[in-house]
């Protein structure tokens, strides 16, 4: 089998984490292909893996209509070259582009959303965008996945085919590495991984622990536009001495071994894969119920759910899982056995697999 996989941006993001995992698996038994519109993360790992890497031109995020001829005109030409069984596309502008030139080389094509472009939480002109684009593009598809059943339930309320859509929960491979949530010698330490961008919402968790009166720290993990905004707010309510920004790091796993509660405050999502992460490591979650989040975090048992922008909510579970260590622990050790129940990468890759025996038989 031979598989091309199509992705615009390879820094590293949740959908760059997740196709790096079917990179290395999926090439232990299939001759795969990345095709990517620029250099970064996502290269550099597939460089050490031996995996053949395709540079395309035009094949960016904004839309570009020039750039986006360009980006498919590349594709085709890679296809017709290369002859895969199947293409396999990540993120809405190489689902786009890439569904359009399997089309025109007669590949079959399979796509997996990432979280709509269209979501509720998402700028009003860019769902007008997406919208259009993407019940266009769902024609141009053999099968799509979504990473959860909101996104599914969210394409058919928009009348997508969704006779040929399947939910493939996003799943981590595990590690060694445990939290110890219960810890009482040192102020809980509060991790958030996620580029800085609008849609992520740092500024909320700087708001909702400005307003809490008991110790903690607070790292977070990324870097991206905002990052500047963001230090500048936490110099003016008074925070850097208990807030760190690590920046971009290979070592969460170990970052979040260190932490008692992982927050993550977007706007909109798919079904992150940090909050995976943070629930592999036994740690309880708070996070905004968006898109998938829910599917995770169980309110109450793993963690606990806010609505989107609400900052009286987010300070009222902060400050009860910062004030009760064993809280903490009962809800880490339930997000444990939830990530082992249900988003192994195993289980992942065993979804993915039987959807690409579809194609193949």
């Amino acid at each position: 089998m031979r598989i091309l996989y199509v992705i615009t941006l390879a820094e590293k993001g949740g959908a760059q984490v997740h196709l790096l995992d079917l990179l290395r698996n999926f090439s232990r038994t299939a001759e795969v292909h990345l095709a990517v519109g620029e250099r970064g993360f996502l290269t550099d790992e597939a460089a050490r893996l031996g995996i053949p890497i395709h540079l395309i031109e035009g094949l960016v995020r904004p839309v570009n209509p020039a750039k986006d001829f360009l980006a498919a005109r590349a594709l085709v030409r890679l296809l017709r070259r290369i002859r895969p069984d199947l293409l396999h596309a990540h993120s809405s502008k190489a689902g786009q582009v890439g569904r359009l030139a399997a089309r025109l080389a007669g590949v079959p094509a399979v796509y997996t959303v990432h979280g709509w472009a269209f979501a509720d939480g998402v700028p009003l002109w860019r769902r007008c965008v997406a919208l259009p684009a993407e019940r266009l593009a769902a024609h141009w598809s053999r099968y799509m996945i979504t990473v959860s059943d909101a996104d599914r339930l969210l394409a058919s309320r928009y009348r997508f085919p969704t006779d040929r859509m399947f939910v493939v929960h996003n799943g981590v491979p595990d590690v060694v590495q445990r939290a110890q949530v219960g810890r009482a010698d040192l102020p809980p330490h509060i991790v958030m991984v996620a580029r800085f961008a609008p849609q992520k919402d740092q500024a909320l968790l700087l708001k909702a622990l400005s307003r809490v009166n008991v110790p903690f720290t607070l790292s977070f993990v990324g870097e991206g536009e905002t990052q500047r905004e963001h230090r500048q707010l936490a110099h003016q309510l008074g925070m850097m001495d208990r807030v760190r920004f690590l920046g971009s790091r290979h070592d969460i796993a170990d970052i979040l071994a260190d932490a008692q509660i992982f927050v993550l405050t977007s706007n909109w999502e798919g079904f992150p894969i940090t909050i995976l992460e943070a629930m592999r490591a036994g740690l309880p979650v708070i996070a905004s119920d968006v898109g998938g989040v829910r599917e995770a975090v169980l309110h109450g048992r793993t963690g606990y759910l806010v609505a989107r922008g609400d900052v009286d909510a987010l300070q009222r579970y902060l400050t009860t899982l910062l004030t009760d260590p064993q809280l903490r622990e009962k809800l880490g050790n339930e997000a444990r056995k939830t990530y082992e129940q249900r988003f192994t990468l195993d289980r992942m890759l065993d979804q993915t697999r039987r959807i690409y025996e579809l194609i193949i038989s």
